[in-house]
């Protein structure tokens, strides 16, 4: 007997000049983009008829008959494309914030065309002959510095990337990043199918413990899923978090727990790790191809670390630190969980890794007299955004000023804002900020632009976004969140006003090396905790009272409370990351090469990595990350000694710190080399004590 099977819907096919996502953005701020017409099924036409526009603009360049100089190869080359930037900004947020089965399809389809088309574009070799001209007259023609390191980097970047491989091998790194793309686009899928689980509740009493708030938004999710008067908490970190945190129900904990840790790891359709040693495999043929040791050597060719040893060599300054610490932190959960058991209030156990969040919050109440649910009434998500904004002002004289409802939106919960400069009155662009979990989204939180600075070709207002994935509080009541989740609202709002102070001439020097992208958001961390923000927007969501002194006191003293359990977690993923790509011969056993890593290393049996393998998405929904997980401790370590030199002169608003921060790193792009320019802000490089002294650590 045959089964019938639904056939994908086909694509749409528009006339000439009909299709909203290929049109130019019109509206206020230069053009903002059209979310009201996003349809899945109109992007296919746009990629085609984009890659169509792309190509004809490099061909011309191409076939320019005049001899190659910087004017008629590199600035043409930087201004082209402009066209499938946009489709890429649109289908960005379908992919990431509004996706579903039919987009997954089409990304599926489409991201090995694209990566194709692209390889092949500039693999060409009557281009490259064009970039070598101009690069082997860049001293004689009468060049400025940004355009030297332009016509540098560029030529670099071509050779890194294949252009001087034979034809054959150029057709073998054609097909190995189609291949890429296809199962990157994959493995977000099936992550992605993890995610959309939920773990039901049916009996309230399991969830002893768990705030009133956030109870209810449980009840309002399980609702939506079609089964009101349970409880689902969604297979995500922003669920899953709170319920191993506060629930008292151990049971409970350990099965979000085990959901949670073994997303993309159950053994059926969702399962990743197949995907994952294919990915492995290609990335290590691709950097032998391209004549490089490892895909770490490949990948870290254009950062600030360079090698995979010097990222090593930062990481171990900190794991064993690290690791001690943790040995503390868990006897003391130990003797609480003892305590309790020999008091009859419990029964005999030894910590696991669901109990490392719960115990951690008594041991805080014990140590400091400090518990998360007296701060949480103090941290609304709102009042959270409005201190943002105004620490913003105070540093960089950014202005934000709210016009949501005036122009298009994804989702009816995002809100916008106008930027512009406090002092001058000159807009910046527009920030958009979605802040709610919901189906379709990808979990974690990101930041980024729909439209970057550059004033090659007009200078262009900025339109940034900052994506979280919060729990929306039940209807009419306040939002509100954690300590973590306001230090990630404050993260990713540092990438926002990196990429809005952006004063760049051109685009070529926008992208900064990945261990110095962390650096400004982790900056930008450090301000929630000021007293000036809390003092005037931490306040209670019932009485409108700031938060007291007391408990703000009690915050700080804790400070470095927890430091051992945050640094393994991040550190054991980022130290697998790089053994994983830092190596001649991929594991095809990625669970046993997992396991064996973490012993290897000493991981703590009380911790699992904050991102395992299998759901490891910045390794495997893209090479962004790839062998670049460390990046964080590298920017952190910028960060660390950052927060360090405004403590050294006038506090955290000192504006001669701020002028020089904001001038040499925020608003420069990559204009100089990113340790030189540190080196100028700092008068030398950076100073890894400061990250120890800053998580409590010996820094001798």
């Amino acid at each position: 007997m045959s089964t019938a099977v639904a056939a994908e819907p086909a694509a749409k096919t528009v006339p000439a000049g009909q299709n909203p996502m290929l049109a130019p953005w019109t509206g206020p701020y230069e053009g903002v983009p059209p979310w009201d017409k996003l349809d899945p099924e109109l992007f296919p036409d746009a990629f085609q008829k984009a890659m169509d526009e792309v190509k004809a603009e490099v061909q011309a360049v191409i076939d320019n008959p005049a001899a190659p100089t910087f004017d008629n190869t590199h600035v043409p080359m930087q201004l082209a494309g402009d066209t499938i930037q946009r489709i890429y900004a649109l289908w960005g947020v379908q992919t990431s914030n509004r996706s579903n089965d039919r987009v997954e399809a089409i990304d599926a389809e489409w991201s090995p065309k694209l990566s194709k088309f692209f390889t092949e574009l500039y693999l060409d070799p009557k281009l490259f002959a064009r970039y070598k001209a101009v690069y082997d007259a860049r001293n004689t023609s009468g060049l400025d510095a940004q355009q030297v390191r332009i016509v540098e980097r560029s030529y670099e970047e071509m050779v890194r990337d294949g252009a001087n491989l034979s034809p054959a091998d150029k057709a073998k790194l054609v097909e190995i990043n189609s291949k890429l793309e296809g199962h990157f686009s994959s493995f977000s899928s099936k992550l992605l199918g993890d995610e959309k689980l939920y773990t039901f509740v049916t009996d309230k009493a399991e969830l002893d413990g768990l705030e009133p708030a956030f109870v209810a938004s449980l009840a309002a999710a399980a609702t939506e899923q079609g089964k009101p008067g349970q409880w689902a908490i969604k297979n995500t970190r922003s669920s899953a978090q709170p319920v191993l945190q506060g629930a008292t129900n151990r049971g409970l904990r350990e099965k979000v727990w085990r959901a949670f840790v073994g997303r993309g790891d159950n053994g059926d359709a969702n399962d990743t790790k197949a995907v994952i040693a294919d990915v492995l495999k290609l990335r290590q043929q691709r950097a032998e191809l391209l004549g490089f040791a490892t895909h770490a050597h490949y990948r870290m060719a254009d950062t600030m670390a360079k090698t995979p040893e010097n990222a090593d060599a930062l990481m171990m300054k900190v794991w064993p630190a690290a690791v001690a610490r943790v040995k503390e932190e868990v006897a003391d959960m130990q003797a609480i969980a003892d305590a309790e058991a020999k008091a009859g209030k419990g029964p005999k156990i030894t910590i696991e890794p669901w109990d490392y969040r719960f115990y951690a919050e008594k041991v805080r109440k014990a140590k400091y007299d400090l518990d998360e649910s007296e701060v949480k009434p103090y941290f609304q998500l709102d009042k959270l955004v409005d201190g943002m904004f105004w620490a913003a002002g105070e540093l960089y004289d950014m202005g934000f000023k709210e016009n949501t409802g005036t122009i298009p939106v994804f989702d009816p919960k995002v809100r916008t804002f106008e930027v512009f400069n406090l002092k001058t009155n000159k807009p910046i662009g527009v920030f958009y900020l979605d802040n709610f979990a919901r189906d379709g989204k990808r979990s974690g939180a990101w930041m980024t632009t729909y439209r970057s600075q550059q004033k090659l070709g007009g200078e262009r207002n900025v339109l940034a976004s900052n994506n979280n994935n919060f729990t929306e509080a039940a209807k009419g009541e306040p939002t509100l969140i954690s300590i973590d989740d306001a230090q990630t609202l404050f993260h990713e709002f540092g990438h926002g006003i990196h990429f809005l102070l952006y004063d760049i001439t051109y685009p070529a020097l926008a992208g900064v090396p990945r261990d110095f992208v962390e650096y400004p958001s982790q900056v930008n961390e450090n301000w929630l905790m000021t007293p000036e923000v809390l003092s005037k927007f931490a306040t209670h969501y019932q009485t409108g009272e700031p938060i007291p002194q007391a408990l703000v006191d009690k915050i700080l003293a804790s400070d470095t409370f927890n430091q051992g359990f945050s640094t393994v977690e991040y550190l054991a993923s980022a130290i697998v990351d790089m053994k994983l790509h830092n190596r001649k011969v991929p594991p095809t056993d990625i669970a046993k090469f997992e396991r064996e890593t973490l012993a290897e290393i000493g991981m703590p049996k009380e911790i699992v990595m904050r991102h395992r393998l299998p759901q490891f998405g910045h390794l495997f929904s893209s090479d962004s990350y790839s062998a670049g997980y460390y990046s964080y401790l590298w920017s952190e370590t910028m960060d660390a000694d950052t927060w360090a030199a405004f403590n050294e002169a006038g506090g955290p608003w000192d504006r001669t710190i701020a002028d020089k921060f904001r001038t040499l790193l925020l608003m420069t792009g990559n204009e100089t080399d990113r340790a030189e320019a540190y080196r100028a802000f700092r008068g030398r490089d950076p100073d890894v004590k400061a990250l120890l002294k800053k998580r409590g650590f010996p820094t001798e």
